[in-house]
């Protein structure tokens, strides 16, 4: 999947109806962090639930983001977690991407496209995790 150099931000988000229209709640801390700006328009991009989901390695303990009880909960990672993941693309500052669960990023320092490597999550935020190699 390639990634527009357009792209503002990821996050999860559950369709609500409100009275006869439907929304899907932009997370405060995009707002806080200056990703975007209330009253702007942008592009919305609806993925599978499901879509992108790595998979996890039959050791780990943690559930999938795609397992959880709400993934609007927040990250379907959790700081120092360990699980395997593909590396999809590379980012602007050379770090590897992979996909966990619908719609979330995580940037795993030292991999290329194609790798599987298992990582640590050092740091999850609400829409982006940080992750070394720990093999």
């Amino acid at each position: 999947m390639e990634l527009s150099p357009a792209l503002r931000c990821l996050f999860s988000g559950r369709i609500e109806e409100d009275a006869g229209s439907y929304t899907i709640t932009v997370p405060k801390s995009e707002i806080d962090l200056g990703t975007l700006r209330a009253g702007e328009v942008y592009r919305v991009g609806i993925l599978n639930g499901t879509a992108g989901a790595a998979e996890t390695p039959p050791d780990s303990t943690e559930p999938r983001g795609e397992d959880r009880d709400d993934p609007t909960d927040g990250p379907p990672v959790t700081e120092g977690e360990v699980r395997q993941v593909e590396i999809e693309d590379v980012g602007d500052q050379g770090d590897g991407l992979a996909r966990v669960g619908p719609g979330y990023v995580v940037f795993v320092s030292g991999a290329s496209v194609g790798d599987r490597p298992t990582v640590r999550i050092t740091s999850a935020r609400e829409n982006v995790a940080f992750a070394e190699v720990v093999n």
